[in-house]
């Protein structure tokens, strides 16, 4: 039933192709310089054209079964053809559909007019060769240039989002610094607490970062069954806090930087985002200090800073002391200036719990701080 309904629509389809035919003969003959068709009358064209039109009809209901195999060979290889298709081709194709038809729209009317068409059906059949044209090549260059295009895309986006991951990464280093490298602060000296008075001087240049690790740990020091570890972690949280209203602190978060979650340790996390940052570490830790010389990181030690500011005692100069306890070696005794610095004073064993004349002998300077010895007057 079905195929008989569209062999008869393909039959009326037919008869309208063969009046169409005949009138576009009729067209072409009236325009040329000889009418072949001028001898007929009005009734016998309308014959004629009637006859075309039956003719047309004829011939395509007979060819309506060659027509139907070839249809259905032309689609199953359509089919097999479409399933090797990807989709992004497929879209690469649609692509390049809809911008022949752009392109055809825009210089279809301006190509007619500069091959000066006044016959409105030549113009129409110009236009329509025109979108012909650019919609072929639209489809051919969508088809076999697009996985090219969308890779080029691809490549782009990559190289955006790399660029961008780079500049977040470099971007505390060149804020509120003004150019000046970024300062990490690690949880010693949060909690040692003078790194806040030494950012109120403002010895201390850049933005300052923590990390997100470190407030970790001092979330764990601070809950901590330990009286004393509880206490440190609540001081350090509240220093962080002091810093944070005052002067403003960058809290960089790491979770999604594999490079630095991969290390176990929280110094190496440390080391590798200074020098991810290009910047450098504060901190009291000596070991932490030793490692990052080894790797080349920047470090600003506060104990050292402390001990390079305390007053500088040369040998031969006299003091007062009062000697606390007895020195590890034999015969000495131990003292301390205002700023904590211990003073060794030998044979001074016997003047223990009395305030006695010394004269420096030596100075020492350790990472651990100074160290100054003397000897009784």
């Amino acid at each position: 039933m079905l195929k008989n309904l569209i062999r008869g629509g393909v039959t009326v389809l037919g008869f309208l192709l063969g009046i169409g035919v005949f009138r576009l003969v009729r067209f072409f003959a009236e325009q040329g310089t000889t009418n072949f068709l001028e001898g007929f009358t009005d009734n016998t064209l309308t014959i004629m054209m009637i006859v075309s039109g039956v003719v047309f009809a004829l011939i395509l209901f007979l060819m309506f079964p060659v027509f139907a195999r070839r249809s259905a060979k032309i689609a199953s290889r359509l089919d097999k053809e479409i399933r090797h298709i990807s989709a992004v081709e497929l879209m690469t194709v649609v692509a390049g559909l809809i911008i022949g038809l752009i392109i055809a729209y825009l210089i279809s009317s301006p190509i007619v007019s500069i091959i000066n068409i006044r016959n409105a059906n030549a113009a129409v059949a110009v236009t329509i060769a025109v979108y012909l044209v650019f919609v072929w090549l639209g489809v051919v260059i969508g088809l076999r240039k697009g996985k090219d295009v969308i890779t080029g895309f691809n490549r782009m986006r990559e190289e955006y989002a790399v660029r961008r991951e780079e500049a977040q990464h470099a971007r505390p280093a060149l804020t509120k610094g003004g150019g000046m490298s970024p300062k990490v602060l690690d949880t010693s000296v949060i909690i040692d607490g003078r790194v806040a008075d030494i950012i109120k001087t403002g010895f201390i240049e850049g933005n300052i970062i923590i990390p997100d690790f470190v407030l970790v740990e001092l979330r764990h020091i601070a809950d901590s069954s330990d009286n004393l570890k509880r206490a440190r972690g609540r001081r350090g949280l509240d220093v962080l806090n002091r810093v944070q209203n005052d002067f403003g602190v960058e809290i960089y978060q790491t979770t999604n930087d594999k490079v630095i979650e991969e290390q176990s340790e929280v110094d190496m996390k440390l080391l590798e985002l200074a020098k991810r940052l290009k910047g450098k570490v504060v901190t009291n830790d000596y070991n932490l200090n030793k490692v990052a010389g080894i790797q080349g990181v920047g470090v600003l030690n506060i104990n050292e800073l402390a001990n390079n500011l305390k007053p500088v005692v040369l040998p031969g100069e006299e003091m007062t002391l009062y000697l606390v306890k007895e020195g590890k070696e034999q015969g000495q005794a131990v003292a301390y200036l205002d700023d904590g610095t211990m003073i060794v004073v030998e044979d001074g064993r016997k003047s223990i719990g009395n305030t006695v004349k010394v004269t420096v002998t030596s100075v020492l300077q350790t990472a651990a701080g100074r160290m100054i010895f003397g000897r009784l007057k």
